[in-house]
């Protein structure tokens, strides 16, 4: 499974940039055998950060993932099950076109592809259409020359043959955003409004262990909705206090998120850290100051903004 993660965060995090916007969009990954606990070809449909439908080649009919889409009406779920099935001769179509292209006669290999469509809070439309191979990203749409690029030397024969007259894929997936994903967006945006626009405060704790002369500075935020948010160390009122990790947004079971951002300092008696989080269900953000004690082992924090229960499962 860890093989896939490169390609999937990468396309995950292009897609919702504004946090006031709303995204559709569809993950196909189909691989050479089954393996790493996937099936040979699935999709999974998103509106933001929300999993909403969910098809694979095991079942081979498109499922609802969230209570609201099972609003859509009967023709719906045939309709997108029979583009299903046919994406899925595509891709497996496409993998093997890869594979010979990379000179690949076996082994595991997989070919994805992320697509979809982003309704901005300012009324603009945009949409993404990208490739990969192997974790790879293969080749992407420019939605501002509507024109395949490729990203790797193996990718430029099919990128010219899509972007020339007799095909112009970039076209059609023009064509195909402005109408049909811009339709099935508003259509779940309000479906799933209540869903979608909830809000929910994340909970903060911080912590700080000393060894060797270094302390390390712990920032856990969770419970929190929706996905996007802003976390970091803060010494004495400026943000310059880099992390020595890339944090992760992770989810919980009961769909909020988590996320822990550390820093390594050596404090003065000075010195003062806090802990700064944005969040869109915040009226204005938190600053939680880390207070330190003699051994600088324990933590103070707001009671109005901690809480962390024994059984939490954290990062």
């Amino acid at each position: 499974m860890k093989k896939m993660l490169p390609l999937i965060v990468l396309l995950f995090h292009l897609s919702v940039v504004y946090s006031n916007s709303y995204s559709l969009h569809y993950y196909f990954t189909t691989s050479s055998a089954p393996g790493y606990g996937l099936p040979e070809f699935s999709i999974v449909g998103y509106v933001n950060d929300r999993e909403i439908v969910y098809y694979s080649s095991d079942s081979g009919i498109l499922q609802p993932r969230v209570h609201w889409m099972k609003k859509a009406e009967p023709a719906y779920w045939q309709i997108e099950t029979k583009k299903s099935k046919n994406n899925e001769v595509v891709l497996r179509h496409n993998l093997q076109t890869a594979m010979s292209i990379f000179n690949h006669t076996g082994g595991f290999h997989y070919y994805q592809v992320m697509h979809g469509c982003e309704l901005r809070d300012d009324g603009t439309v945009t949409g993404f259409l990208r490739y990969g191979y192997d974790g790879r990203e293969f080749m992407f749409l420019d939605t501002q020359t509507w024109t395949l690029i490729p990203q790797m030397p193996q990718a430029e024969n099919i990128s010219r043959r899509a972007n020339s007259p007799d095909l112009l894929i970039g076209e059609i997936y023009r064509i195909y955003l402005e109408n049909e994903c811009i339709g099935l967006l508003k259509n779940h945006i309000e479906d799933g409004r209540e869903d979608l626009e909830r809000r929910v405060q994340p909970k903060v704790k911080v912590t700080g262990q000393e060894k060797s002369g270094m302390t390390t500075l712990h920032c856990l935020v969770y419970r929190f909705y929706p996905r996007q948010v802003e976390v970091k160390w803060m010494k004495n009122g400026v943000d310059d206090v880099p992390s020595y990790e890339f944090p992760q947004i992770l989810p919980n079971l009961d769909g909020t998120y988590q996320i822990k951002v550390s820093v390594e300092v050596i404090p003065k008696e000075e010195d003062s850290y806090s802990c700064y989080v944005d969040h869109s269900s915040l009226k204005e953000p938190l600053n939680i100051v880390w207070e330190r004690t003699d051994n600088h082992r324990t933590t103070n924090t707001p009671d109005t903004s901690v809480e962390f229960p024994n059984n939490e499962h954290t990062a």
